[in-house]
């Protein structure tokens, strides 16, 4: 967008004021959201534990799939020697029923395959909403009609019955972390097509984008240096909050038992496992539920808080830590006054 367009008039006076810069206020924005900053710090603590889990189950001493019989008492059904499940300075948080594997390295591992799988189907989703939602905004009728029938076919079919198909059906030499998030990747786009699309068609008809295309600039050209800037908010606030979802829909397949398959350590496939030892073992259940319940929150908050920071219209959904909002958008209208 030229700088001309992009100033903002002061008010009562033709003099052109220059825009205080997006990413300045929308950090301010964000500071305002107490809640949201926690769930920030949470889900950075979270992604560090992932990334560190090799380096973290070193320091234990252990790893996620040397099986401990020793550590299990195969008289009571595979039941943890010792209290509180078998926690001792070897095992931080206990070991798992019947197998004796280290829970806290299954539980820092299982991180980075929850984790990982979300972001990157997340990154999948993006890509092909936004290259089939700007082409259908900016392709002919017949483009767009077409592409608009096959978005609604993705956004009506149930993401987790044909995961289950799809997954029940490919060989289980291929890696089943990948396969999952392709599967994911690959079915959950059609929302934020619609939304990039419904976005390119309200900035097609700006004056910036006008004059690019009076300019004699490529249909191409225009997409990358005038619409991909302005559907920067919308996208990273949905991408924000289809992070949770895709990391329930992963647990969800692991713990249907078509997800990431043993010994490969998911949070799902732990609660799945879990289902009949919540009561000799009870943390064999709480510890991965508990992470994955602090997770979702914790980027359900902070994709809210990003929301909410992009667009300062929309009030937030959540009514926690919202407290200094206020202010912070009274200094954003005193700033732009």
């Amino acid at each position: 967008m030229s700088q001309a367009l992009a100033a903002s008039r002061g008010a009562g006076t033709d003099t052109p004021v220059p825009a205080a810069s997006g990413a300045r206020q929308f950090w301010r924005r964000l500071r305002a959201q107490r809640a949201a900053l926690v769930a920030a710090a949470v889900v950075a603590l979270l992604v560090l534990v992932a990334l560190a889990a090799p380096l973290l189950t070193a320091l234990e001493g252990q790893d996620p799939t040397t099986y401990h019989p020793s550590l299990v008492d195969s008289a009571r059904g595979g039941v943890p020697v010792g209290s509180l499940g078998g926690i001792s300075a070897d095992h931080w948080l206990g070991v798992e029923p019947q197998t004796g594997r280290d829970l806290f390295a299954r539980l820092v591992y299982g991180a980075r395959v929850s984790l990982g799988v979300a972001l990157a189907a997340t990154v999948i989703q993006v890509a092909i909403g936004v290259v089939v939602g700007v082409a259908s905004a900016l392709g002919n009728r017949w483009v767009d009609q077409l592409l608009s029938r096959a978005t609604d076919i993705f956004v009506a079919l149930p993401l987790m019955i044909m995961s289950l198909a799809l997954l029940a059906i490919v060989p289980s030499s291929f890696p089943r972390p990948v396969l999952v998030t392709l599967v994911i990747g690959l079915i959950a786009w059609g929302n934020i097509a619609k939304i990039v699309r419904a976005q390119t068609l309200t900035l097609k008809g700006l004056d910036y984008v006008s004059a690019a295309r009076l300019s004699g600039w490529g249909i191409g050209r225009i997409a990358r240096r005038e619409l991909l800037p302005g559907l920067a908010a919308p996208v990273i606030t949905y991408a924000a909050l289809l992070v949770p979802t895709n990391i329930s829909a992963e647990a969800a397949l692991s713990f249907l038992g078509v997800g990431v398959k043993p010994p490969t350590p998911s949070w799902g496939q732990m609660l799945t496992a879990a289902d009949v030892w919540y009561q000799a073992a009870p943390q064999y259940l709480l510890l991965p539920a508990g992470a994955l319940f602090v997770t979702v929150l914790a980027l359900t908050v902070l994709g809210d808080g990003v929301r909410t920071a992009l667009d300062p219209r929309a009030a937030s959904r959540l009514r926690i830590g919202t407290g200094r909002k206020d202010k912070a958008l009274v200094s954003d209208k005193e700033a732009s006054a």
